[in-house]
């Protein structure tokens, strides 16, 4: 599933969508992977990051990746004045409201009402994550390293050298972070982010063997 950015609201209907899907259509094994990016300008991180953590859709395995947002919201709740700065403006602010704090609330008061769980959870969140012929990430690879190689930053931040390589990865890269209007399907790599925070939808790829689907809400 592609960036969430605080609309529960979709990611309820999406999951519910996912669970009629598989009523539908049973499975042997599932897992749902979320791309990360969770909070910040959307009107509800708080539900997001409750959500996520309990999606309640039976016989399914979650798989939580980190995103550049989460990493963002990590690095502010540690204090630094950059750090504040730099989530602040990339809509750490309704992340902050969605906890009932003022974004001019001392940042020293931040840790306390995310509370120690979220901030647990957050900070547990893996990278990357792979499943047959597949890698999930948040963002995208650099070409010509390894998966086990990369650096977190590319992980979470990379665009033009990943978007723009024709090139095998290995294996086919499912990632989000960069938003577009329709899903985007290359030989090497599925682009899940039609911003739905931007007014787009939210969306999930499925994908059974070789073939693939889209749920969107």
């Amino acid at each position: 599933m592609g960036d969430i950015h605080g609309c529960d609201d979709r990611l309820a209907a999406l999951h519910a969508l996912i669970h009629d899907d598989l009523a539908a259509r049973p499975a042997a094994k599932t897992a749902l992977v979320h791309l990360g990016d969770y909070v910040d300008r959307g009107p509800d991180s708080r539900g997001v990051l409750a959500r996520i953590a309990d999606p309640r859709i039976a016989g399914v395995s979650v798989i939580n990746l980190r995103g550049n947002h989460e990493a963002m919201m990590l690095a502010a709740l540690d204090g630094t004045a950059r750090a504040v700065d730099d989530w602040l403006r990339n809509g750490g602010d309704a992340t902050l409201e969605s906890f009932g704090l003022s974004p001019d609330a001392d940042p020293a008061s931040w840790p306390a009402a995310v509370g120690d769980a979220v901030i647990a959870r957050l900070a547990a969140l893996p990278m990357t994550w792979a499943a047959g012929s597949y890698v999930f990430v948040h963002a995208g690879l650099r070409p010509g390293v390894p998966v086990a190689a990369q650096a977190d930053h590319d992980l979470l931040w990379i665009r033009d050298p990943f978007l723009d390589h024709a090139g095998d990865f290995g294996a086919v890269v499912v990632h989000g972070h960069t938003p577009c209007r329709e899903p985007e399907v290359r030989p090497n790599r599925i682009g899940i982010d039609t911003g739905a925070v931007m007014g787009g939808a939210l969306t999930c790829v499925v994908l059974e063997g070789d073939t693939l689907g889209f749920l969107q809400a």
